[in-house]
């Protein structure tokens, strides 16, 4: 077990739909530096579970804690300034706003001592395709473009934890390339991942620990290169990785 600091705990969190059981108990821990996945089919709760730490979803039982400061029940705009950093699934570029403007978006949301503008320049050290695009607004961008952006974005709130969800979603396959040098890349910086892919073997590849849900519940757990070899785990809720 990784002995650094806890930075996220999920305890036995719940999240209802109507009757449905969208998460039913489901417990997870990411300490500092890590990069954890979560792993599952389509409809097993992976999305939830990053709308339940973000404030999103209410839950119906269990607790969230960022570095002992309990989360759930906080709204969301006040989750996102105790360091939860957010990369949507689809992205959620604003289409109306130009590059800069979606960028300095996050920055409204950080805590950080750090000016904006250094901030600014960091990002762009990240994404200097960017650099060109700035007063370009969002719809103009391609789908690897604008994944950059809604990472940026996050970066710009200096997050303690980086919620991904499926950051491959959509995109061809040089530039889910990038995106994951891009994820390594931030690993090596000392950022802390919460991630959600659809591409397992990328995902395991990638990351320190990992999770599998399926319908809502947590059905295995380890390391990443212990869940990469296992069989019976890749087989039921992975398919062939």
């Amino acid at each position: 077990m990784n002995s650094s600091p806890l930075d996220l705990r999920l305890s036995n969190v719940s999240v209802r739909y109507g009757a449905v059981a969208a998460l039913d108990a489901v417990s997870i821990e990411v300490r500092r530096g890590e990069i954890v996945t979560i792993l599952g089919a389509n409809g097993a709760g992976k999305t939830t579970l990053m709308r339940a730490i973000t404030g999103l979803v209410p839950l119906v039982g269990g607790e969230i804690h960022l570095d002992g400061r309990r989360l759930d029940g906080l709204a969301p705009h006040r989750i996102a300034r105790e360091g939860i950093g957010v990369v949507p699934e689809g992205r959620k570029v604003y289409a109306r706003l130009s590059v800069r403007e979606n960028l300095l978006m996050g920055s409204r949301l950080s805590r950080s001592t750090v000016p904006e503008h250094a901030r600014l320049e960091q990002v762009l050290g990240r994404f200097p395709a960017l650099r060109t695009r700035m007063n370009e607004s969002g719809a103009l961008l391609s789908g690897g473009e604008q994944q950059m952006v809604a990472l940026g974005r996050a970066l710009m709130t200096t997050p303690k934890v980086l919620l991904m969800d499926e950051p491959s979603l959509g995109l061809a396959p040089m530039m889910i390339d990038e995106v994951f040098r891009v994820i390594g890349e931030l690993r090596e910086s000392g950022v802390t991942i919460l991630l959600v892919e659809q591409n397992a073997t990328m995902a395991l590849d990638i990351a320190d620990r990992a999770y599998v849900l399926q319908t809502g519940k947590l059905v295995a757990s380890g390391t990443a290169a212990g869940l990469r070899h296992a069989s019976t785990v890749a087989d039921a809720y992975l398919g062939v990785i």
